[in-house]
């Protein structure tokens, strides 16, 4: 059997769930109540699979600290581990809370790393500059006000309060993880919330930068995340950036996938609204 018949890697994917026991916004299209019974759907669907994780890429919620089990409580019926990071709407708690969620969503740290099956994944805080995500009386509420203060007078399309970014200690972390991973003869796949390339209203504010990073030589194989509900899919150098599509859109439509890593290519299963893709891998 050739080397490519046999994932390395085989992961579950959903993108923004975003409950809340709350009236639909029919012009966004966003159906939240809706959502329980999905992720019941795309768990009952994943528990028939030999999965490594499922990965949530952020907005388990849309609101409300109280929101949070009922998410959760589904997500603990898998047999499979669950990798949840958070997105902007995972910090639409009351202040006393914000500082709790990530240890709420099951993270050991805002960002982090594990090796699984030899593949390296790189877990990012992209909500770490912004204006929602750290407790009121933190300095990183003034750097992300400032930030946005230049981005809008610049005319940048993501200068949006509900975007935000990465700080240098971060970001240095980061090259270093893919450095660790390059050095140790490691495939890489970085997750974040926020999209990174191509370049849209929803991305991340310091998205090029990061691209670039994530793109470079001997670096990341692929970028996942959510958070533009669109979805979306871009090429830059030898890394594949793919934006799932978001699973509270549509009143009876799912979107969810399972991402298979080979030694040549990545295969995604999109069920639902989400697409299907098989895309080369050369590193």
């Amino acid at each position: 059997m050739p080397e490519s018949a046999t994932p390395i890697l085989r992961l579950g994917i959903i993108a923004d769930p975003q409950y809340a026991p709350v009236a639909p916004n029919p012009e966004l299209g966003r159906y939240f109540r809706q959502s329980l019974d999905k992720l019941r759907t795309a768990i009952a669907f994943f528990e028939q699979e030999d999965l490594d994780l499922i990965v949530v890429l952020g907005d388990l919620i849309d609101r409300d600290w109280d929101n949070f089990d009922p998410v959760l409580d589904i997500l603990a019926t898998s047999r499979h581990e669950v990798l949840c990071l958070p997105g902007n709407h995972d910090f639409a708690v009351a202040a006393d809370k914000l500082a709790h969620v990530h240890a709420k969503i099951g993270m050991p740290s805002p960002y982090y790393d594990r090796v699984v099956n030899g593949v390296r994944l790189i877990v990012t805080d992209g909500s770490e500059i912004s204006l929602f995500a750290p407790p009121l009386d933190d300095e990183r509420r003034i750097e992300a006000s400032e930030r946005l203060e230049t981005m809008t007078k610049q005319g940048a399309a993501n200068a949006m309060m509900w975007n935000a970014g990465m700080s240098e200690t971060q970001v240095a972390w980061l090259q270093e993880r893919l450095t660790m991973a390059a050095q140790a003869g490691e495939k890489a796949i970085v997750l974040g919330h926020y999209p990174l390339h191509p370049f849209t209203d929803h991305a991340l504010w310091d998205a090029p930068g990061i691209a670039e990073l994530i793109a470079a030589p001997g670096a990341a194989v692929a970028y996942l995340c959510g958070h533009d509900h669109r979805g979306n899919y871009g090429q830059k150098n030898a890394t594949h950036f793919i934006n799932f599509k978001g699973m509270v859109d549509t009143e009876d439509e799912n979107a969810f996938a399972i991402f298979q890593l080979y030694a040549d290519h990545i295969h995604i299963d999109g069920l639902g609204r989400e697409e299907s893709r098989r895309l080369p891998v050369s590193r």
